[in-house]
């Protein structure tokens, strides 16, 4: 396995779910039981869904942005924080910023979905459009520099891993003796945490990354062995749309991630027509993307399986939903 420093404990973990308390929710897990899914993944196959997509600010980024703030000095948390995203961890840092107390600024590239930044703006942040997501990460580091607040990154970093953790931990406190659990990633600042939780506590649940066909960077990172960039995202799930993967999460996934698999934005629209159908679930994209892994690429290896889809996000406009699940065809 991959040799890194700082792993965190089982011990941080519960330590930092209990920092959480109070300031976010512990997501349902249900049993999906339903007929349309068994025609597609068997019988025997008993799906569970980690229904994230209700945690506060509509996904599982408040875990990551509360941690690191909480970890703040007094006097650093007062200058405020910045922060850069299309959408659900500035959502994220916006809620963390006005529950503890600051004040948020976050770049969002000018494709982001407008229901996410007046949802930002909702919550108190300044908002900064920009061109892209490369450009975002620039200005971010700039509003660093020039006004002295902390950047809280979207993916990046102990922290961050030690927040997503605290989904992993609940999964297998709800859900025991999993034989699998499936993981979006993005920057893999989910699936770090998740799949370092996971394999602390059950070494032989297996842990399955999924990504966007338009948004590989894991993939290619774990081809080439070091964190790689793409030159741009072309996917519907942009909650997925890293441009490049950092060092601590890179390693932390390449370590207690046993494979990953990819889905296309057909897979990804037909995944939210069956969670919306079956599960009754209005999932983003990205929310989606577990469920399309499960019912493309891994329902073969996973038949007969315990199996846990992180639904991680459901921030999307409402006309938006709509003409995905018009354009979707269905397993």
């Amino acid at each position: 396995m991959t040799e890194i420093p700082d792993v965190p404990s089982v011990g941080e973990m519960r330590e930092a779910s209990t920092r959480l308390a109070g300031r976010l929710l512990r997501t349902p897990v249900r049993l999906w039981d339903d007929e349309a899914l068994r025609r597609i993944v068997g019988e025997q196959t008993e799906v569970f869904l980690k229904e994230e997509l209700f945690q506060r600010t509509g996904s599982f980024k408040p875990r990551g942005a509360l941690t690191v703030m909480l970890a703040l000095p007094p006097a650093v948390l007062a200058r405020g924080v910045t922060a850069v995203s299309a959408g659900n961890h500035a959502m994220a840092v916006a809620y963390a910023a006005r529950a503890l107390g600051t004040t948020a600024k976050v770049v969002m590239p000018e494709s982001a979905d407008p229901f996410r930044v007046e949802c930002c703006r909702t919550l108190g942040a300044v908002v900064e459009l920009v061109t892209n997501v490369h450009r975002a990460f620039e200005r971010a580091r700039e509003i660093e520099a020039e006004e002295g607040r902390s950047f809280v990154h979207p993916f990046e970093g102990r922290g961050t891993a030690l927040g997503t953790a605290t989904l992993g931990l609940e999964l297998q406190e709800q859900v025991p003796d999993l034989d699998a659990v499936i993981v979006p990633i993005g920057g893999g600042g989910l699936c770090a945490g998740v799949a370092t939780a996971v394999k602390l506590l059950s070494p032989r649940c297996l842990v399955y990354g999924v990504e966007p066909v338009g948004a590989d960077t894991m993939h290619r990172s774990f081809q080439a062995g070091t964190p790689q960039s793409i030159e741009a995202v072309r996917t519907i799930a942009d909650s997925l749309g890293a441009p490049h993967a950092e060092p601590y999460s890179f390693a932390l996934c390449r370590r207690f991630v046993d494979d990953l698999v990819l889905v296309d934005d057909d897979a990804l629209r037909a995944a939210m027509l069956l969670l919306f159908r079956s599960a009754k679930l209005a999932a983003e994209p990205a929310g989606a993307a577990s469920t399309a892994a499960l019912c493309g690429p891994l329902r073969g290896h996973l038949v007969g399986k315990r199996v846990a889809l992180i639904v991680c996000g459901g921030n999307i406009a409402p006309a938006t939903f709509a003409r995905h699940l018009e354009a979707a065809r269905p397993f």
